[in-house]
Order: C-alpha cells, then sequence, then structure tokens
C-alpha cells in the first residue's frame, strides 16, 4: 500500500522533477515556522487533528495533520471526537496555523509507531498492523500532548466491491467552479445550509446493502481544513461511513497549486494496490475532470473497475461548470458508464445492470 501523498509526485503533474520547492513553498514554509514559533512563546502548543483511515488486515494508512492550539493541552488526557469534530462557520476551518514536522506516535492493532508530519502539517504514511475487517480505533498521541482517537476501517481481503465517490456537485451540490459561490460555500458557508444531490443517501445505502462488506471512499480535491465540515455533512445527511480523501492545498516543489486531477489518481491508484481483489463503482459527475480520471483509470487497470457512474449536471450547471450544455461519455476498455440527474435516475439504471435490487429502487 502506497500513499497519496507520496504518489503525488512531479511525474503525475507533469513538470520536470525537482528538489528544490518553489518560491511560494519557500515563502509559505518562512511564515509557518515565524508565526509558529510566535505562538508557541505565547504558550500555543501542537496538537494533532486526525482524520479516519483505511486500512488492509496487515497494513494501514494514517491520516492526520498537525496545527497550532490556543486551547490548555493536558498531557495524557484523551480529547473526546466531539472536540475535533465542532461545527464552524467555513471561513474558521482556514484560520488554522499548521505544526510542521511534528513527531506524532502511532498506536495501532497491537502495533506502536513514529512518523513525522511533512512541512504542511499532514501525516500520510502506510504503516503495519494487524486488524479484523471492521471499524477500529487507531490512537495518536504528539509527545507532551493529548491523545486523540481516530477510525480506521479496515477492508476484508475477500471483499470484491467497493464504491469511491467524489463528493462536490456528486452528493453535495456546490456548484463548482464558478469562482465567487464556490469561495463562499468553501469559506462561508456553514454545512447545514449545503444542497444533498436528492436520493444519493438512498442509493448509497442499497450499494452497501447490495454488496455486504464494500467500502465507500469519497475523494475529493477539497482541502483537509474542510474534513470535519464534511463529515458532518455525510453524517447529518446518513451516507455510510468511510474514510475522507482530501488534499492539501499548499504550494509544491513545482508550483502554487496542486494538480487535482493527480490527487485523484494517484489516490485511486493507492486503492488498487492496496485491495487488489476489488473491482470500484466510480462516482462523479460530468461537470469538471471526473470523467477523463475515471476514463484514464479503466483504460490502465480495467480487470479494478466495475463501472463509472456520473451525476449529469442540469444545462446551467453544466455552462457555468465548463462552457458548454452537454458532456460526452466514453467507457474505456469495456467499462460501462451508467449516468443519471440524482440518485433515484442513478438507482434505476444500477437496478437495470443487476448492482443493486430493483425493489431497491422504489425505496
Amino acid at each position: 500500500m502506497t500513499t497519496g501523498s507520496a504518489a503525488l509526485n512531479d511525474a503525475d503533474t507533469g513538470a520536470p522533477p525537482s528538489s528544490r520547492p518553489y518560491w511560494a513553498a519557500r515563502v509559505e514554509d518562512r511564515f509557518n515556522r515565524r508565526v509558529g514559533g510566535w505562538l508557541a512563546a505565547r504558550g500555543w502548543r501542537a496538537r494533532v487533528e486526525p482524520y479516519t483511515s483505511y486500512a488492509t488486515e496487515h497494513k494501514v494508512r494514517i491520516l492526520a495533520r498537525t496545527v497550532f492550539t490556543s486551547r490548555p493541552v493536558r498531557p495524557g488526557r484523551q480529547r473526546p471526537r466531539h472536540e475535533y469534530m465542532r461545527s464552524v462557520r467555513g471561513w474558521r476551518n482556514f484560520a488554522v496555523v499548521v505544526a510542521p514536522h511534528t513527531p506524532v506516535t502511532v498506536e495501532v492493532g497491537g502495533h506502536v509507531h513514529s512518523l513525522v508530519s511533512d512541512r504542511a502539517g499532514v501525516v500520510d504514511a502506510v504503516v503495519d498492523t494487524s486488524l479484523t475487517p471492521g471499524w477500529h480505533d487507531a490512537l495518536l498521541t504528539l509527545d507532551g500532548a493529548e491523545k486523540v482517537v481516530t477510525r480506521v476501517l479496515c477492508v476484508s481481503e475477500s471483499t470484491t466491491f467497493g464504491i469511491v465517490s467524489d463528493i462536490d456537485d456528486t452528493v453535495m451540490v456546490t456548484a463548482l467552479p464558478r469562482p465567487l459561490l464556490a469561495a463562499w460555500n468553501a469559506f462561508m458557508l456553514h454545512e447545514s445550509a449545503r444542497r444533498v444531490v436528492p436520493g444519493m443517501p438512498v442509493l448509497y445505502h442499497d450499494l452497501v446493502a447490495a454488496h455486504p462488506g464494500a467500502p465507500v471512499v469519497y475523494l475529493s480535491t477539497g482541502a483537509w481544513n474542510v474534513a470535519p465540515a464534511l463529515r458532518r455533512f455525510l453524517a447529518a445527511h446518513r451516507f455510510p461511513a468511510g474514510p475522507l480523501l482530501l488534499t492539501d492545498w499548499s504550494p509544491t516543489n513545482t508550483g502554487i497549486f496542486r494538480s487535482g486531477q493527480a490527487h485523484k489518481h494517484s489516490n485511486l491508484r493507492d486503492l488498487i494496490d492496496a485491495f487488489p481483489n476489488i473491482r470500484w463503482l466510480l462516482v462523479g459527475d460530468d461537470g469538471q475532470h471526473d470523467p477523463s480520471i475515471y476514463a484514464r483509470l479503466a483504460r490502465e487497470h480495467p480487470d479494478h473497475v466495475c463501472a463509472i457512474v456520473l451525476r449529469r449536471l442540469s444545462p446551467g450547471e453544466q455552462f457555468w461548470s465548463h462552457g458548454g450544455f452537454e458532456a460526452e461519455w466514453f467507457g474505456a476498455n469495456g467499462s460501462e458508464v451508467i449516468a443519471g440527474h440524482d440518485g433515484r435516475e442513478l438507482a434505476l439504471r444500477l437496478a437495470e445492470r443487476g448492482l443493486i435490487p430493483p425493489d431497491a429502487t422504489t425505496g
């Protein structure tokens, strides 16, 4: 099992290899050092923000981030889950200072591992473990700080079906990439004001019921900052629980912005490597790059793609997304493309192909 951050290298973005950080990354590093030092001198401490992880029976991918906090840190205390899932307005999710290169101890499945966050405060590493299929807890600890629990989904080696789902405009209406509305959604809007795509929660539960043990992985180009908000949104609308695979918006060695397409493709490859027996149902929308990303994966790994499922945007959404009124879809290497405007229509199409029972579409 490889890691998404490690897989997202210069080769994925098409940029020439570089060991020297881009100028924007160097500016950000200096900012983090100075502000972090200033905060530490005033009593702020580093804490770890955990993210839901996935695992095989022998390997687990640990996902977390280290940031500074002004709240009192009591060594040895286990921080309750509600404290790092608290509800805040959008912009406050981004009003944090990362604690780069911070040691983190991980206890999972009877194994203890020492990890270090990267320059953006992100922990993304695969470590050895010994787990049985199902949900487990992993304990994360910073030196001299509180302990925090993250959830880990261990997928059985016998599982042969899984779901990868985009979030923006697939399960949640965000109207990306309209710049002003996108900024409002990301920085100002509370998740309770976001709209769910009709029928999608029921569709996902029908798929999981039809394929017991199937993992549901939510893959998005959103920043790790909004992970708690997305988790609350998914829980509030009763989507099946599953790992979130987001990205860091910090500059890289090659530019100011990371490639969202590379992020998605590298994580999809990681999932295929981690779970070689699973054929994935890839769910997205036709407003941005999901069609090309999924088609590429189907060409490269035809035996690991069950089908491509796309939510068709309305003509207005389609126009604002990429300047046209209709998207074209092509299967790749025999992979089927299933399209519909919402979860109810997609359920009918999936039932026709035997992926969910016909009576599920009447629920």
